[in-house]
């Protein structure tokens, strides 16, 4: 695939699609890496600030992740611990604050689920690393 300037779909558009395609398909697999912008840049021919803006939708997505030295690389999926609701349980799911993202080391795009106990108590848990399991009712 290549990026059509002439689209109506803006072209950081275009170049995130086209990555998020080779993650789905495994071309790009987790760990490695997307390319640094310069590459990409030349590559695509399309300027840098295009390529910053497609990694930003791509990370926002939770699909890449970006830290120096190592640049912007496909993200690992983490693995999921079960977690059990207590009966009357409810869940919210958001975005974190800045400051929950960097206490919990969340990576950009990954969401955090409250879990309300009926007793009140709520526990913020990486919407990305646990499965919500129901009680079984006899």
């Amino acid at each position: 695939m290549t990026i059509d300037p002439r689209s109506h779909t803006p072209v950081y558009v275009q170049l995130a699609e086209l990555l998020r395609g080779q993650i789905e398909s495994g071309d790009l697999p987790a760990g490695s890496s997307v390319g640094s912008e310069t590459r990409l840049s030349q590559e695509y021919g399309i300027g840098r600030d295009a390529v910053r803006m497609a990694i930003a939708l791509l990370r926002s997505e939770g699909l890449v992740t970006t830290s120096r030295p190592f640049g912007t690389r496909v993200r690992d999926l983490p693995q999921r611990r079960r977690v059990e609701l207590a009966g009357g349980a409810r869940v919210i799911t958001r975005m974190p604050s800045g400051a929950e993202r960097r206490s919990m080391q969340l990576d950009e795009g990954v969401p955090i689920l409250e879990v309300h106990s009926p007793q009140g108590d709520v526990e913020l848990l990486p919407g990305d690393e646990v499965e919500l399991i129901r009680p079984k009712h006899d």
